[in-house]
């Protein structure tokens, strides 16, 4: 299915390819589930001359053509090591098979390893012969100032409610999409991975609920936890405190919280649950592998069953 909200991104390439200002390096980014891979992969059919639909599509088919390379984490890895980005470097030096340039996509780009990057700095700011380097971000905190200042970058936006509701009612009619596109920050095919993970993320949101009545604990709730992605957990709970945000915000015109009361929601300070939210996000930021999961959680458990009254089991 074609991904309508990028009609903008795609009038550009087009423009631009048309001008020939086609850059050399991009960097997409934007929340998950918005189509950054799709969009990545249509523009490298587009370099490549191959056929194209008008528009990004989901699910995201990675071309086959002898001068695209597509990076990506292994299977048994959570990183992009350096002998995938010297491997890389080495084919982009190579004259095009077909004489129509290289396309390279690193997806995501940022899971590279910090020596990853390096070695991939002199051909971002010396791209061989006529080579078009995509680097698909989930994150950009985590990727080094060097590597983001040598492209293009370019933010992809998500689509309206109602927009991103229709485009699921046609994606599986029949579905109540609702309640999984505002838990997915109103991202799509985010919206798609929640409903396909609905027990976990419902697992999740009445464990929160009871650790900040009290009728659980933190170090019980963190364990259960533990055992799932960082990144998954740390990414909902990120959109959960996003929402309570809101909800203090627009009181009485917003949903009523599912991770916490209203009269719990009272009691906790607004500019603490920005502290909160910034910390997640800090740690959605690292690398896996970089800090130990279980104790996390049970620090930021912690703090909430508290109501954030302090904030310093996070710190």
């Amino acid at each position: 299915m074609e991904l309508t909200w990028h009609t903008t991104i795609v009038d550009n390439w087009t423009a631009s390819q048309t001008q020939g200002r086609l850059p050399h390096a991009m960097m997409l980014t934007g929340i998950a589930g918005t189509g950054k891979r799709a969009v990545a992969a249509w523009f490298a059919r587009k370099r490549l001359g191959l056929r194209v639909s008008a528009m990004p599509e989901y699910p995201v088919e990675v071309p086959e053509h002898a001068d695209l390379r597509w990076v990506t984490t292994p299977e048994d890895k959570h990183t992009i090591g350096i002998d995938q980005v010297r491997e890389l470097v080495a084919q982009l030096s190579l004259t095009s098979y077909e004489g129509g340039g290289k396309v390279a996509v690193i997806e995501p780009a940022d899971a590279m390893t910090a020596s990853a990057s390096n070695a991939l700095l002199k051909t971002l700011e010396e791209p061989p012969g006529d080579t078009l380097l995509v680097l698909v971000v989930d994150r950009p905190g985590r990727l080094p100032a060097t590597i983001v200042s040598r492209c293009q970058r370019l933010s992809l936006h998500v689509p309206s409610e109602d927009e991103g509701r229709a485009w699921l009612h046609s994606f599986q009619p029949g579905t109540d999409w609702s309640g999984a596109l505002k838990d997915a920050g109103f991202a799509p095919m985010a919206a798609i991975e929640g409903l396909s993970r609905v027990d976990e993320t419902s697992a999740l949101t009445e464990e929160l609920r009871a650790v900040a009545d009290g009728r659980a604990t933190p170090l019980k709730v963190a364990a259960k936890w533990a055992k799932l992605e960082p990144d998954f957990v740390l990414g909902w709970l990120s959109r959960q405190i996003q929402c309570c945000i809101k909800r203090t915000e627009l009181r009485g015109t917003t949903e009523p919280s599912k991770i916490v009361s209203d009269s719990v929601l009272d009691r906790i300070d607004r500019q603490k649950l920005f502290c909160f939210l910034d910390i997640i996000n800090r740690l959605r930021g690292q690398p896996v592998g970089s800090f130990n999961v279980q104790l996390t959680f049970e620090c930021l458990l912690i703090d909430w069953s508290t109501q954030l009254q302090s904030l310093t089991g996070t710190e």
